[in-house]
């Protein structure tokens, strides 16, 4: 898959940290194998010393920090360890769903190979809160807010509400087709109908922190075009 040019992702830059826009697919930090192209490496052919400060999962698009120097990672690290970084991630879930700040407190237990659980005995304390932005037939469009940053978090704690993420069938939910919004829509003989977006539809929307010791910032990362024009059909075709 190709990739826009790390210039083209950078949402601000200063002397000691980059925000980018992360795009869907792009794995934050090196895989397993070290095969695939990701974030980090990208960021370090741009900056030498860079270091991602937190990740996204790899179908995950938005708003991530990069640290350009040791001292900036620390800066960023300690206000994670502290919760102090507040993070908006905006979500098309299956269903219509009134969430009125909605706090799901739900221990997570990671499973090891990308897998977590619900486990309120051995998990660690996870939390997150939702509200619903928009409504629509079918699905909702929801802003989720984690206090906290597990594995997982927002896609697990909404498959706890029956309200599974469009497309992410780890956690029960169903790719949005075209047939299903649209009336009358028709395939023609022996087509296969794709999903509208190829992912599950989450984006990290907004991060707020502060870039030094005084100045805290807030930065919005645009949606990329998938999840945009999902909105765009949703708008037109399932109200």
């Amino acid at each position: 898959m190709k990739f826009p040019k790390f210039e083209d992702l950078i949402l601000f830059e200063n002397q000691d940290l980059i925000v980018v826009n992360k795009p869907a697919f792009l794995s934050s930090l090196d895989d397993r194998d070290g095969g695939e192209i990701n974030l980090l490496r990208l960021a370090k052919q741009y900056s030498y010393d860079a270091q991602i400060c937190h990740r996204l999962d790899r179908e995950t698009s938005g708003a991530l920090i990069i640290a350009k120097n040791p001292e900036a990672y620390r800066l960023v690290s300690m206000q994670f360890e502290h919760r102090k970084v507040k993070k908006v991630y905006h979500a098309i879930i299956n269903g219509t769903h009134v969430f009125e700040n909605l706090h799901v407190d739900l221990p997570i237990l990671n499973l090891g190979n990308k897998n977590v659980a619900i486990s309120r005995q051995e998990g660690k304390p996870a939390e997150t809160i939702f509200n619903s932005l928009t409504y629509y037939k079918h699905y909702t469009l929801v802003d989720c807010r984690p206090v906290t940053g597990r594995m997982h978090q927002i896609r697990i704690h909404l498959a706890s509400q029956r309200a599974s993420i469009a497309g992410d069938d780890m956690y029960g939910g169903s790719p949005v087709l075209l047939s299903g919004i649209k009336r009358g829509y028709r395939l023609g003989k022996d087509q296969e109908e794709l999903p509208v977006m190829k992912r599950f539809a989450l984006h990290a929307y907004q991060v707020t922190f502060k870039i030094n010791d005084t100045d805290e910032m807030t930065f919005e990362a645009p949606y990329p075009k998938d999840f945009a024009t999902l909105l765009k059909l949703l708008d037109k075709f399932d109200i």
